[in-house]
């Protein structure tokens, strides 16, 4: 990954390919941002100007690159845009310096280093601005041509390193920021290789394997139950999915513990190595992208790891629910009922809706630890994209405070999210003549379906939340701010902040 160091140097004596500044979109035109003062003092206070004739607003995202400005050691200036400029005495917030370096980050693929000048007042800026550096110059290279370069991006490796002027590099604070960017970037990373692997190289056993092997790294806990395994505890959801394949499922547990930890969470992640609808087959043009459907996994993983090499005060379990849901003569079939771990009876009226299935015996499990509260994540319906969009993850809950701080916890860190209710009349539409439950229930508002369906698998009195993260877990569009094509790691940073919260005491 690029390297991230903090540094008191000024701008027209670094040694750099690139210095990276950043430009606001202010009433009259675009406006130099604080930390370019020496680069604009250079072109004699004209810089502004000098963008606009170049085509610059200072819009969001937008990277105009032009020559260093005589006497600078690095021969390029890359202005990037950070959106509306702020009232006066209001610093810029921490999305926008992420979205600007990420851009900028992404855009100097190939450099060695770039000085990033961006508005830098506090270690939150820092970590911001590291993050998002970390965030953008992402890139998934495993499967390129390794004679030419396995770590190569479009032909040009990612951007060395990053130096953050303005930053104090002997004060704890701002270490502690980019130590904790890195630690997090470096997982959510992790969690975009994982959901950007061809599943015939990504089944449930070979993602066990991966999480087994980080979790002895980093001090946590792990446990795998394979298939004989789930079968003796009565695994009937997770089984049930598993069944049309080759690859056996396995359930995941990560515990990551601390001596001073007061409090408990548990998070849930979705694991569908690969999704062709089973029985009820995706139709043409639907199962492409369908590597993606074990995000939710991905998100959970790396979150556990990160707050692992954060040291939080609380305790965090994390439960991968893995299975490959395919067609076969062993594939479970519509009309077929299975008993969950909880022992509640579903019938499988539509073998697509499996991730509803393999989360409740998940939850389950999660909920017989009693823990404070638990987070399950999933890519699970394609109706909460259709509700949010592509960049939007929807979030439901049994306790409104809950579903409130979640959601507080996501617009934080840069994650946008919406919340959602649970209609009580759409339960109805779940009661089935033979079984408990059914996978499947009214059409419309079918996102808060499937919530109401996970519900029914959450432990009395415990306090739950979801994230449906099917819109943004995989963004098929162009790259924008620091979000690549392919996996985004989605909700990785909702989660790790959550864990902080709890650590501090100021989650319930």
């Amino acid at each position: 990954m690029t390297a991230l160091t903090l540094s008191t140097a000024a701008a027209p004596g670094l040694r750099a390919d690139a210095i990276v500044i950043g430009v606001a979109k202010g009433a009259k035109g675009p406006v130099v941002a604080p930390g370019a003062e020496a680069v604009d003092k250079a072109y004699d206070g004209r810089l502004a100007g000098v963008l606009e004739t170049l085509g610059a607003s200072g819009a969001e995202g937008e990277v105009t690159k032009l020559p260093a400005p005589s006497g600078f050691k690095a021969p390029l200036v890359v202005a990037v845009g950070l959106g509306a400029e702020p009232e006066k005495d209001a610093g810029y917030d921490g999305e926008a310096l992420r979205k600007a370096a990420g851009a900028a980050a992404r855009t100097l693929a190939g450099s060695k280093k770039a000085a990033f000048a961006l508005p830098l007042t506090d270690p939150a800026d820092a970590g911001a601005i590291g993050e998002g550096v970390l965030l953008g110059a992402y890139s998934f290279d495993a499967y390129k041509d390794t004679a030419k370069d396995a770590k190569a991006k479009n032909g040009k490796a990612p951007l060395g390193e990053a130096a953050l002027l303005g930053g104090k590099p002997r004060d704890a604070a701002y270490k502690a920021a980019l130590a904790r960017a890195t630690a997090v970037s470096e997982e959510l990373n992790r969690a975009r290789d994982l959901i950007n692997t061809p599943p015939n190289d990504l089944n449930p056993e070979a993602f066990a394997a991966i999480a087994q092997a980080a979790a002895k790294e980093h001090g946590i806990k792990v446990q795998i139950l394979d298939e004989k395994a789930l079968v003796k505890g009565g695994y009937g959801g997770i089984l049930g999915v598993g069944g049309g394949s080759a690859s056996a499922p396995r359930l995941v547990k990560l515990s990551y513990s601390h001596s001073k930890a007061k409090k408990h969470l548990a998070f849930v992640g979705k694991g569908i190595t690969y999704d062709s609808g089973g029985i009820s087959l995706k139709p043409a043009g639907h199962n492409e992208t369908m590597k993606c459907d074990m995000s939710g996994a991905a998100a959970v993983f790396a979150a556990v790891v990160a707050a692992a090499r954060l040291g939080l005060e609380v305790n965090v379990t994390g439960w991968l629910a893995l299975a490959e849901n395919m067609p076969s003569g062993s594939a479970v079939r519509p009309g077929d009922v299975l008993r969950m771990y909880s022992g509640k009876t579903v019938e499988v009226l539509n073998t697509d809706a499996e991730g509803r299935l393999v989360l409740g015996d998940a939850l389950w499990a999660a909920s017989l630890e009693k823990p404070d509260a638990i987070v399950d994540v999933a890519t699970l319906t394609g109706a909460m994209m259709l509700a949010l969009g592509s960049r939007t993850f929807g979030i439901m809950a049994n306790d409104d405070a809950f579903r409130s701080a979640v959601h507080e916890a996501a617009e934080e860190v840069g994650e946008p999210a919406w919340p959602m209710p649970l209609p009580e009349h759409l339960r109805k539409g779940m009661d089935s003549q033979v079984a408990d439950i059914a996978n499947m229930g009214e059409r419309m508002g079918g996102g808060l379906v499937a919530g109401l369906f996970l519900r029914e698998f959450v432990g009395e009195g415990i306090t739950w939340a979801h994230l449906d993260i099917a819109g943004p877990a995989f963004n098929e569009g162009g790259p924008f701010g620091y979000t690549p094509k392919g996996g985004t790691g989605t909700a990785v940073r909702t989660l790790v902040r959550l864990a902080e919260l709890t650590a501090a005491g100021d989650l319930g």
